[in-house]
């Protein structure tokens, strides 16, 4: 019976081919679309073409110009040119669909390089809890010049690892300088190195987390360590990652900062488990504001450096 009714639908189509050239396939009976020689309908399905190996892929046998397939080693779409004789990825952006049931503090997983992170609402802002850590490390020269090591502006995301050792960047995150963090840019906001539907959180934007913490506008737009007990709301409690001095911290808020220390400019890294800087997208004059955590301090330090330095990155939800 099976074989019969697989029968009629192929004579069906090849009946529906010879009289119209054209092919609709849907569950609403309409026509196919005038332009279309193949339309397909639906509100709750997709359509898959092959999916192959790399090897698979460029064993196949007189590929026809355009076929397409997935490479299962990638997971990336490639069309077969036949110009030049290759297979060339389909460019797939950054973008990704964030499922609608997702909420802040659910996970939040970039369509980059599928690191994920911790999210936490705070007061009106949805902030990301750890420390991004997203691109290939790039070794720092102790005693360099300020030039040695430097990231640079190449279309690759690049970090350094304190030490050099990729396993602090699994634990902290990356150290960025402010440029690569903004990706050559100087607009205030901007995604930067942040995922899709995420930027790079300004000035104002610290504050304004600071002041749901307990600041008034008034010490929040002070400089230096400014507040009460700010900084030991956003600190991880306990001394996992903070020094023994870390006895103040609550992470009340959520936010769970860690101390990732930073990369000077000549190259060597500093305070690894008793500071916690994060660069915000906003410039004063020559320098780059910041914020600043201390393991024996309970509030928060709003300061600035120049760009060159190596610091922690936080990103904040659109």
């Amino acid at each position: 019976m099976k074989r019969i009714k697989l029968l009629f639908v192929l004579v069906t189509l090849i009946s529906v081919h010879t009289i119209t050239a054209q092919v609709s396939i849907n569950t609403d009976g309409s026509t196919p679309d005038a332009s279309a020689v193949l339309d397909l309908k639906s509100t709750e399905k997709g359509i898959l073409i092959p999916r192959m190996s790399q090897t698979e892929i460029v064993n196949i046998s007189n590929p026809a110009n355009g076929l397409m397939v997935i490479n299962t080693n990638d997971n990336r779409l490639y069309l077969y040119d036949d110009g030049t004789g290759k297979w060339k990825e389909i460019a797939i952006g950054a973008g990704t669909l964030t499922p609608v049931s997702w909420v802040c503090g659910d996970e939040l997983v970039g369509a980059r390089d599928s690191q994920s992170y911790n999210t936490v609402q705070i007061g009106t802002q949805c902030w990301m809890a750890e420390n991004i850590n997203i691109g290939t490390m790039i070794n720092s020269t102790n005693g360099g010049t300020n030039n040695d090591g430097n990231q640079t502006d190449n279309s690759t995301f690049e970090k350094y690892c304190y030490d050099n050792n990729t396993s602090n960047c699994d634990t902290y995150g990356g150290l960025y300088q402010w440029d690569e963090m903004m990706q050559y840019s100087t607009t205030e906001g901007i995604q930067g190195i942040c995922p899709t539907g995420w930027h790079l959180p300004t000035d104002t934007e610290w504050k304004t987390m600071e002041m749901h913490l307990g600041m008034s506008q008034a010490q929040a737009d002070a400089t230096g360590y400014r507040g009460t007990d700010e900084g030991d709301k956003l600190k991880e409690a306990g001394t996992t990652h903070w020094t023994s001095l870390n006895t103040g911290a609550t992470n009340s808020s959520g936010f769970t900062g860690l101390p990732g220390g930073y990369r000077g400019t000549g190259g060597y890294f500093y305070h690894l488990t008793s500071y916690a800087r994060f660069w915000s997208s906003s410039e004063n004059g020559s320098d780059r504001c910041l914020r600043l955590l201390n393991d024996n301090h309970a509030q928060v330090a709003r300061t600035n450096l120049i760009d060159a330095y190596g610091i922690s990155v936080r990103c904040v939800q659109d």
